[in-house]
């Protein structure tokens, strides 16, 4: 895979991209993240890429002319992947849109900065707009942190174990269930035995019940449009029978 970023601060991305997994990616050859300073697209020797609104108002809108130019020059005119644009006012992205990114072999990620970005660029060069969540940022360099992170995790030999990213949170539709590891008893909290019985399916009962309670309390909303089996409807109903 390959990503592009385009952002004011290229720099902010290095010391995470230099790290774990990522590194590790990116050194496997996995994917290539490409760091393009906006300000290099400018045309005035102060290499300004911000100017004030039309129609009054506080803050500083991105212009327009360096975006265009850093994208179309660096990814040519006739580009056929998502050219994502980082906004709260941009759909949610959760692990559906991860998996959704994940199976292009190429994208682009424009950060935004300041109080906005000229309407033309979302009119005429972006194909998506994505939000990491009801919130502002002061700008979309870690939103597309976040979303590379996110993407790159599910890439085929991105993590050791080759079954890892389906068994995370929100991959299957629910939170998922507790981990423990040595020592087997801390300070009076001991491991569950069935993750010591050897017994498989009983171990997979248990994270799959261990999963649904989890869910339950904390996040129900999810129940809603999570696969659920016979079996699991039983077992979420008997959380809400009164003992």
């Amino acid at each position: 895979m390959k990503i592009n970023v385009f952002t004011l601060f290229p720099e902010v991305f290095r010391p995470y991209l230099d790290t774990s997994i990522l590194r590790r990616a990116i050194q496997n050859q996995l994917v290539k993240v490409f760091l393009n300073n906006i300000r290099d697209w400018t045309a005035d020797r102060h290499h300004i890429t911000d100017d004030t609104p039309y129609g009054g108002g506080g803050g500083m809108i991105m212009k327009p002319e360096p975006i265009f130019t850093a994208v179309e020059r660096v990814l040519g005119e006739d580009f056929k992947f998502p050219i994502i644009l980082l906004t709260p006012q941009g759909r949610l992205f959760d692990q559906s849109v991860a998996l959704e990114l994940s199976r292009h072999r190429e994208l682009a990620l424009i950060c935004g900065r300041y109080e906005g970005i000229d309407e033309r660029v979302r009119e005429h060069l972006v194909t998506d707009e994505i939000s990491i969540g009801d919130y502002v940022l002061s700008g979309g360099e870690l939103p597309a942190m976040v979303m590379i992170d996110s993407i790159v995790r599910l890439l085929p030999g991105a993590l050791g174990d080759p079954t890892g990213a389906q068994d995370d949170s929100h991959s299957f539709g629910l939170l998922e269930y507790p981990h423990y590891t040595r020592p087997n008893d801390f300070r009076g909290w001991e491991v569950p035995d069935v993750l010591s019985s050897g017994d498989h399916a009983r171990i997979n009962q248990w994270r799959r019940e261990q999963a649904l309670l989890r869910t339950h309390k904390r996040r129900p909303d999810l129940l809603q449009k999570a696969e659920l089996s016979e079996e699991d409807r039983k077992f979420l109903d008997s959380l809400d029978t009164p003992d």
